[in-house]
């Protein structure tokens, strides 16, 4: 029975209708009203504990890299006539060339052959990728047959709706899926989106989760932690003679750097480390795993120093909330600045705990001016608390976010009936789409309702979506804590964008049964994926993440957020020797030198028209905006929806308190940012227009010269991305990136 079924009872009588049948509509629900939701709630539950066999699950990516040597090519490939159907077919890319700019520059990576992938391609390596792992996993893992027939249709349902754009992976999938980064190197964690560890059990490895952030963000994933550990560790001084430790030129190299530091002042008697950075490459040389270039040792001696700066303060005490905060600061900064020139962190604390609200209060704090960018913070809310004082600063810097941890680990969607089934759960990721337990990666995927005819044809999407989804947790991580916690929960994140659109354009009663049947086939279908692969069923399965570049592949507004208007400048930062540049400026895009990078780095703007109807998000108010988070969690999300609320700090600053005593209780997190004339500094990314200024932009565009990537000469990803100026972040931000970033408040 669907869920929808159920859930549309309204009971609210029309004007026009006779005294008695408004009086029968009116009247309390019959006895089996109340048993009919009872089951339909019941439904789920009984399917969440539907048992199945269970294979044992590697402990390396051994079966898969092992395989694919001995074959020596790709073990699944699509088939060739199909390919031809979409040999000229032109991608959906939004946005007046927006979508297809933003390809060009971030997702389409260098051919054996030297060319660049154009979109074809790029959605061709992901989907073989996919289907080639689930092949040697059937085969070495599971030691059962395949079926190449039914593989080939499934595949290519899951190619037509990539390449159509009903559905994509994160940016990392875009960029990693089907590369030697899993093939080659079994770099599993590099197709994950987010990450959370906590500081609870410091005590037990006092380097470990300050060694896992690193690592992680070395990878590209965006990590969450918490504050528990303070109190709880003795800081001591190290001890003369120092050792010296021979930093290797590889992440683990600088990683095992940082444990090596971090235990020379946790553990008692442990001698003073120098450090010999004698084999690290100089600055300048290209990376050959992730692109981009080397920086030299530079930012590890800087984080070095730093951080041994940090802990001498805190020495012949135990570690404060400020000291477990500053170094995953500088890890933060030491990574941007390194061979990951982006990351993410969120850093939660006690609501209550006035040191951590203060962390961001560079008057109380200025040694935290130089890196305290590197987080936002949030803290961990408990319903019925007192909501003025956060509310306050709020108004101020738009932090500290809200998490409401048990929230989050009683409920499921919020429908008012706890399941208690993420009970483990400790915290979130930096967009806060996601519950997590400590060490927990997640994989994340994106659908476009609105790209979609029927309720039926998005169905199908979501089967291929969270195929994709389940396939990635197939693959092994290279740490053992987080692979046992992520090969038990199997959590995924199947999220939706472009919702604005889609209320829009269908309406918001029409999005709420499409939201219920989606959760309910998803389920469903996850139940069939896992019997498949003898995994366990995902503990979560959807989100709303809150999107970036991916949305603007295909123009679709980011997650639950209202465009900045209905036109709008889109302004995209570049490097300077982009070499599509020359092109942009003879098909009429406004290119101009990045203001504070002349010599580097140069801005163009494309005109975007978000679609017809659609309200700016100044003309949303701050409840509509809480409403419809509430309204994404109780319908859709399992895990969170990542909501930023604007407001108006003068009308509706002073609302803020009041408002989250009435959604502390629909809600498992949720931040805000006052709104303010962003016009007032130049080349914003974003610069809100009217339709006369946007048609006479348009008019200037007469070609599209991104259609597809065949012009660009041979390049590495690192001449276009990599060299991009770093200090507007804001500009790719999120969750969906090649590499995890969010937009923070300095």
């Amino acid at each position: 029975m669907p869920l929808t079924e159920v859930t549309n009872n309204s009971g609210v009588s029309s004007p026009q209708k006779s005294g008695a049948k408004r009086e029968r509509e009116m009247a309390p629900p019959s006895p089996n009203f109340w048993k009919k939701r009872r089951t339909d709630s019941m439904v789920l539950e009984e399917m969440a504990d539907e048992k199945h066999d269970l294979v044992t699950p590697p402990e390396t990516m051994d079966w898969l890299i092992d395989a694919i040597k001995a074959k020596g090519d790709k073990l699944f490939k699509l088939d060739d006539e199909f390919m031809t159907n979409f040999k000229d077919a032109e991608p959906p890319f939004g946005f007046n060339g927006l979508g297809q700019l933003v390809y060009a520059r971030t997702y389409s990576r260098i051919k054996p052959d030297g060319t660049n992938e154009k979109w074809v391609d790029t959605i061709q390596r992901v989907v073989e990728g996919v289907f080639e792992v689930q092949k040697v996993y059937c085969t070495e893992v599971l030691k059962t047959s395949w079926d190449e027939t039914k593989a080939q249709t499934a595949a290519q349902d899951m190619f037509d709706r990539m390449f159509h754009m009903k559905f994509l992976p994160p940016g990392r999938g875009l960029w990693a899926m089907g590369t030697s980064i899993v093939r080659d190197k079994g770099l599993g964690a590099a197709l994950n989106n987010c990450a959370f560890v906590s500081t609870e059990d410091v005590t037990k490895d006092p380097a470990r989760p300050f060694v896992f952030l690193m690592d992680a963000s070395m990878l590209g994933v965006g990590v969450g932690f918490d504050t528990e550990g303070a109190g709880k560790l003795m800081v001591h001084q190290p001890k003369e003679p120092k050792a010296t430790h021979v930093v290797g030129d590889t992440r683990e190299g600088w990683v095992e750097s940082l444990r090596v530091l971090l235990n020379s002042y946790f553990v008692e008697g442990s001698s003073k480390t120098e450090f010999d950075y004698s084999q690290i490459r100089p600055a300048g040389l290209p990376l050959k795993t992730f692109g981009g270039f080397s920086s030299g040792a530079d930012p590890l001696k800087d984080m070095h120093e730093r951080i041994c700066g940090v802990l001498e303060k805190n020495v012949g005490s135990t570690m404060t909330v400020t000291t477990i905060v500053d170094i995953m600061n500088l890890i933060g900064k030491c990574v941007v600045a390194g061979n990951v020139r982006r990351t993410a962190e969120i850093a939660f604390g006690n609501a209550n705990c006035e040191e951590f609200l203060n962390l961001k209060n560079y008057e109380a704090n200025p040694h935290r001016a130089e890196y305290g960018w590197t987080s936002n913070n949030s803290v961990f809310a408990e319903v019925g608390m007192d909501y003025v004082l956060a509310s306050e600063n709020i108004q101020k810097n738009g932090e500290p976010g809200f998490a409401w941890l048990d929230n989050m680990q009683s409920f499921s969607r919020m429908r008012g009936r706890p399941d208690h089934r993420d009970h483990k759960v400790k915290g979130g990721n930096p967009c806060l789409e996601q519950s997590l337990e400590s060490m927990e990666l997640c994989c994340l995927v994106e659908t476009f309702p609105n790209h979609h005819e029927d309720l039926e044809d998005f169905k199908k999407t979501l089967d291929m979506a969270i195929l994709y989804a389940k396939t990635v947790t197939l693959i092994t991580v290279h740490w053992p804590a987080t692979r046992e916690v992520m090969y038990r929960n199997r959590r995924i994140g199947c999220s939706v964008s472009g919702i604005a659109q889609f209320i829009t354009s269908k309406g918001l009663h029409t999005l709420q049964k499409w939201l219920e049947a989606g959760y309910f086939h998803l389920f469903q279908e996850d139940r069939k994926i896992s019997k498949f692969f003898k995994v366990p069923n995902s503990v979560k399965l959807t989100s709303v993440k809150p999107s970036g570049t991916i949305s603007l592949l295909c123009g679709a507004t980011p997650g639950v957020h209202y465009p900045e208007s209905r036109f709008y400048i889109r302004r995209v930062r570049m490097a300077k020797n982009f070499p599509m540049l020359q092109k942009l400026k003879e098909a009429g895009y406004t290119v101009e030198p990045a203001v504070g990078s002349e010599e580097s780095t140069v801005v163009v703007e494309v005109p975007v028209d978000v679609g017809n109807g659609i309200r700016g998000v100044a003309e949303v108010s701050m409840w509509e905006q809480l409403c419809l988070a509430a309204f994404m969690q109780r319908h859709w999300a399992d895990n969170q929806v990542s909501a930023t609320v604007t407001f108006d700090p003068e009308k509706e600053g002073p609302q803020i308190a009041h408002a989250l005593q009435y959604f502390q209780y629909q809600l498992k997190g949720i931040s805000f940012l006052p709104r303010h004339d962003f016009g007032a500094f130049p080349q914003m990314p974003y610069e809100a227009i009217d339709e006369e200024k946007y048609k006479k932009e348009l008019a200037h565009i007469t070609a599209l010269p991104f259609a597809d990537t065949d012009g660009l000469p041979p390049r590495t990803r690192s001449t276009i991305q990599d060299q991009e100026d770093t200090t507007h972040k804001m500009e790719d931000a999120f969750c969906d990136g090649d590499k995890c970033i969010m937009p923070t408040r300095k």
